[in-house]
């Protein structure tokens, strides 16, 4: 009777065991959580600012390490590109560092990452960068819209299937194909860059027809953009809501690119609601979704519930295990921003260059000119509110006066084109004034007039300052009592000489510019974008901000000056008004 009953009380507990197993199987919790535009923020540390960070891949770790430790969820650990560009850190170990391993492979692999997206700014550091990054990285690195020239071929994986507890979950990588608009041709010159519609419509019915998922989920390296108008390939920059509209089958897609914080439905050609999701740049924030999948009654997996919401990581500390791992790194990259190259006398301020002459960009023109030997430079302020303080110049000011990997380009650009394309720049940057009251600032307004405010209410510029290019070696005025189109008068070549419409001059020009970014030599000066390669006549063989950095070394003791070739007319107006404009802009 004892054993009788000691195998019915064991029985009993293994029928209860498996009861329990089932029933914890009934349903699968997966949580999937996305970076976006981490830009090189691996440490919770601003190397231009020199400032401590609230968000960093350390935060990122600690995060993923409690998350992980929850029982009863699944963790997928997903990136959404421009990981590599933006901090000192990509620099430093894109273009300086030599190690056995690209750096940001050993942190993306140490961060155990299920899977990545390409970005438009980790193309920006060449195929010596990007194809060492798809050998090392542990996971795969995804872009179903960038081909193989040679082959036709996707140049990475187009999409990866993730497997938790019998839940199987499509990943399908996209990235913004408007790349060819920004980037030296020699950046990409073995890639061909699609359509995203296209190849999401191609892919998804190979990912239906041969891979049968539980849920799919669009890692797209692109804002949401307009659902319901596509351009075309080069010409629509933010395609992501268009596509999760128009290819039906997409229950998740994570954005990026454009910097938003999103966080919602929209409904596709099926009726059925896809979740749209992006945390903040930099690593402050991530996009959570949970998915909740159950079972019918013949045991088959199906998607229940799809919920995001967005964790901000600067309620978390960063990891004392990472920041450990990586302190060498760390150091590295510190003492590169110190290295000392030159002296300034005197303090430049970006903020100058909003309304004139102002030597934070007429220095960049200056050595654009030096550089090249161009007949006339274009820059913009790459800054919004930067400032370099008379003294030692040290690596780390390069970062605030030039903070992008641009190329420099001389191209062959004639007196009309030039003209065009500083009006449409203008056109961008003034408003039109009717009397002296009027803001000189073109501000961003709202449905009925009304000009919009940020959270610090400051007005919001209307176009990215970026975009506001000036001229160098031309002496013009900017009358901004005309309408866009009709500001620009040329008073000759800043040397003296006539300056001829017709005539062909040779033009120094950053590589975004120069390959159609902006829009200034496409729709501005009505050149088209496939004629553009054709105008170049000299390209770079660094990045201009090396060049800048080895000019400083070479010059030792510097003294920028803004120049006096250009001014904004009529003065009685717009000098009040910039005071105005500043006061609200910059408080």
């Amino acid at each position: 009777m004892k054993l009788h009953g000691i195998k019915s009380v064991l029985l009993l507990a293994l029928l209860l065991l498996a009861y329990g197993c089932r029933q914890k199987q009934e349903k699968v919790h997966v949580r999937i959580m996305a970076t976006a535009d981490v830009h090189a923020v691996v440490f919770p540390h601003d190397f231009v600012n020199d400032a401590p960070l609230n968000g960093s891949l350390a935060h990122v770790k600690t995060y993923l390490d409690q998350q992980r430790a929850i029982k009863g969820q699944h963790v997928v650990f997903l990136d959404n590109a421009d990981l590599i560009q933006g901090q000192p850190a990509g620099y430093y170990f894109n273009f300086v560092a030599d190690r056995e391993t690209h750096f940001f492979a050993d942190v993306m692999n140490y961060l155990e990452t299920d899977a990545a997206s390409v970005g438009n700014h980790d193309i920006e550091m060449g195929p010596e960068v990007y194809d060492r990054l798809n050998d090392e990285f542990n996971f795969p690195w995804l872009a179903a819209n960038i081909l193989d020239k040679n082959t036709g071929l996707p140049y990475f994986e187009p999409y990866t299937i993730i497997e938790k507890e019998g839940v199987k979950i499509a990943v399908l990588g996209l990235v913004t194909s408007s790349v060819p608009n920004w980037l030296p041709l020699k950046l990409w010159e073995n890639l061909e860059f699609t359509s995203m519609y296209e190849a999401a419509v191609e892919w998804m019915a190979y990912i239906r027809d041969n891979e049968q998922p539980h849920a799919v989920i669009g890692l797209f390296h692109s804002g949401a953009g307009d659902a319901d108008h596509y351009e075309g390939a080069i010409a629509t920059e933010n395609a992501s809501s268009y596509v999760g509209k128009n290819v039906p089958g997409f229950d998740v897609i994570f954005t990026a690119h454009d910097h938003r914080v999103r966080n919602e439905y929209i409904e596709n050609t099926d009726g059925e609601q896809v979740l749209l999701i992006a945390g903040q740049s930099f690593a402050r924030s991530l996009g959570v979704v949970d998915m909740i999948f159950a079972r019918t009654e013949e045991g088959e997996l199906f998607l229940s519930s799809t919920d995001g919401q967005i964790v901000e990581m600067a309620e978390f500390e960063p990891s004392e295990e990472m920041m450990n791992r990586f302190n060498d790194e760390f150091e590295q990259v510190q003492s590169f921003v110190r290295q000392p190259l030159g002296e300034l006398e005197t303090h430049l301020s970006s903020r100058e260059a909003f309304k004139g002459n102002a030597a934070f960009v007429d220095f960049i023109h200056q050595i654009q000119l030096d550089l090249t030997g161009a007949q006339v430079s274009l820059a913009a302020p790459l800054s919004f509110d930067a400032v370099l303080e008379a003294g030692e110049i040290t690596m780390r000011d390069m970062f605030r006066l030039y903070p992008f990997e641009n190329y420099l380009y001389v191209m062959e650009l004639t007196g009309l084109e030039i003209k065009n394309a500083l009006e449409y720049s203008y056109g961008l940057w003034f408003n039109t004034m009717e009397d002296a009251d009027d803001h000189l600032l073109l501000f961003r307004r709202d449905e009925i007039g009304q000009v919009v405010w940020d959270r610090d209410n400051r007005p919001w510029l209307e176009n990215a300052f970026y975009n506001l290019d000036s001229a160098f070696g031309i002496n013009y005025t900017v009358d901004v009592t005309q309408p866009p189109g009709q500001r620009i008068s040329v008073a000759s070549l800043s040397t003296g000489e006539r300056f001829n419409l017709r005539a062909r001059y040779k033009v120094a020009i950053n590589s975004y510019r120069g390959s159609g970014g902006g829009g200034h030599l496409t729709h501005g000066a009505g050149i088209e974008h496939s004629d553009l390669s054709d105008r170049i006549r000299w390209v770079s063989e660094k990045d201009l901000r090396a060049h800048i950095a080895d000019y400083i070394k070479t010059e030792g003791v510097l003294n920028p000056v803004a120049g006096n070739n250009w001014k904004v007319v009529p003065e009685e107006w717009t000098a009040t008004a910039a005071e105005r404009d500043f006061e609200l802009l910059f408080r």
